[in-house]
């Protein structure tokens, strides 16, 4: 399994990276089966850094919040007006109003829907998905709006999304044992934060080492937090491999 980072900004699009984006890539069938895990804010245009949007195979949204899903009305409109013809309809997958949001915030030009252009399919949770060589499992996790981690498995492989979330015992149950936590960190230690909402560096790191996870990636990280207070916040709970993520680094799993 292959983790592109498009996008790692917390809560809106920062000066250095699109909101929180990630592609996935792993052999399958003698090619290449590519899935867009969120695509929030600024995402499209990072994308295309690194794939032809025409070779994405499925799309998943942990839940619907513009910072992780607004840019899926510019795919919409990319699969639908393309010069070379439209697209064929991917997957979609994610929280049950998904299909309905999205057409809204597309606007009229949506017409009925985006149902031409995307199969939207309601995740349920702690039920696996299978998409070409992955396997994604969704799981509620504690944030105002239905909001999912995702367990993402392709051969012996695992990497496990916090998406957002407030501290959730969800989250420790399905990390365990993840090759890679890929986890929000959008508050710091040194404020008092608001309840089920976001997790600290420090919370982060409690989860890497309570599950015995293979390497921490910390994403999501808004431009207005110190990251250098993320990174010390983490390293107060975890002595493990960890990584305070960029937009465009790649990782091999």
């Amino acid at each position: 399994m292959r983790l592109t980072i498009v996008g790692c900004a917390g809560s809106y699009a920062g000066p250095d990276s699109p909101a929180s984006s990630y592609l996935l890539e792993a052999e399958h069938e003698g090619g290449t089966y590519r899935i867009v895990m969120d695509m929030g804010s600024g995402a499209l245009g990072a994308l295309q850094r690194h794939v032809d949007p025409r070779e994405v195979d499925a799309v998943v949204l942990s839940h619907l919040h513009p910072d992780h899903c607004i840019d899926l009305c510019g795919f919409f409109v990319f699969s639908k007006y393309h010069p070379g013809g439209a697209l064929d309809p991917i997957p979609v997958w994610g929280p049950d109003d998904t299909a309905d949001y999205m057409a809204r915030a597309h606007g009229p030009d949506a017409g009925s829907g985006m149902g031409d252009q995307f199969d939207f399919r309601p995740w349920r949770a702690d039920e696996p998905v299978v998409l070409g060589p992955f396997t994604v499992t969704p799981v509620l996790v504690d944030h105002p709006v239905q909001a999912y981690a995702l367990k993402v498995q392709a051969g012996d492989a695992t990497l496990v999304y916090s998406g957002d979330t407030g501290p959730t015992e969800a989250l420790a149950a399905t990390a365990q044992g993840a090759d890679v936590l890929l986890c929000e960190a959008s508050f710091v230690e040194s404020q008092e934060n608001p309840p089920n909402l976001h997790l600290t560096g420090a919370e982060a790191g409690e989860y890497a080492r309570r599950c015995g996870v293979g390497r921490l990636l910390v994403t999501h990280v808004p431009a207005w937090t110190d990251r250098d207070e993320v990174g010390r916040d983490v390293a107060t709970t975890f002595d493990g491999a960890w990584t305070l993520v960029e937009a465009g680094q790649v990782y091999e799993l």
